[in-house]
């Protein structure tokens, strides 16, 4: 859900359409690549979203090594489920590094869930998570909302809380290991990337657990400074000349 400049276009409160299209109306470009019309922005980095959540979100948030030595639940979390693509990607990675005494919870926060179809045509490009997509769409509730939950395996959780971030992060009884920071892009929808939104992240998120963004704005990185992450920059992905990830200090 990436991947414009870093001008900022006035949105409703997080939510929103900068465009004035209906906030779920989809472009198909290149066959199976969705567009929104309401953020005018992609769902993924058009160069290989699959291969970007490998470096971004998974590499970013040292994984998946630290899965190796991990014992009970390890949980994620996430801003902008989309089209359950870097669900589908952490799932099949997890099954090849899982030691057989961890759980992985998966948390996503999504405003306008996907329909199964949908996400089904996004997710075809990738043959590498075809178990993935097959079994996450033959799961998926016909009409999303509030609290969707569906056990993939015995040892892992998805949950997707339909609605505005803000409130379903406050609202989490859950602490988390790792974010997973994939709104639409911060020109397109800043509210996604705001102060409040960082703070109640960071209050979520266990002593030493991380971040992780494929974005660089100056006031993102700001905001997720003063929540209280100390941030690193890295090399982003495809020619991107940077991307953020931090951690929460212990103490």
């Amino acid at each position: 859900m990436k991947h414009s400049n870093e001008t900022i276009t006035e949105t409703g409160p997080e939510t929103g359409a900068a465009t004035g299209e209906t906030p779920t109306a989809l472009d198909w470009r290149d066959g199976d690549m969705p567009y929104s019309l309401a953020f005018d922005d992609h769902f993924y980095c058009q160069t290989d979203g699959r291969l970007e959540c490998g470096h971004v979100f998974l590499s970013g948030n040292g994984l998946p090594k630290r899965w190796l030595e991990r014992e009970g639940v390890f949980r994620i979390g996430e801003l902008g489920f989309g089209t359950g693509l870097n669900l589908c990607e952490t799932w099949r990675q997890w099954k090849e590094a899982r030691n057989g005494r961890s759980r992985l919870h998966f948390i996503s926060f999504e405003l306008y869930p996907m329909k199964a179809e949908e996400i089904d045509r996004a997710l075809s490009r990738w043959p590498e998570v075809d178990a993935e997509r097959k079994a996450l769409t033959a799961l998926w509730p016909a009409e999303p909302k509030g609290r969707v939950e569906i056990q993939l395996d015995d040892e892992t959780q998805l949950t997707v809380v339909c609605g505005e971030a803000l409130a379903g992060i406050s609202a989490s009884a859950e602490s988390f290991d790792a974010w997973f920071l994939d709104g639409f892009a911060p020109a397109r929808n800043p509210d996604m990337w705001s102060l409040e939104i960082m703070q109640a992240l960071f209050a979520k998120t266990t002593p030493g657990g991380t971040f992780a963004t494929y974005a660089a704005a100056g006031f993102v990185r700001r905001n997720l400074i003063a929540a209280g992450f100390e941030l690193e920059r890295r090399k982003g992905f495809a020619g991107k000349r940077e991307m953020l990830c931090g951690t929460k200090p212990f103490g």
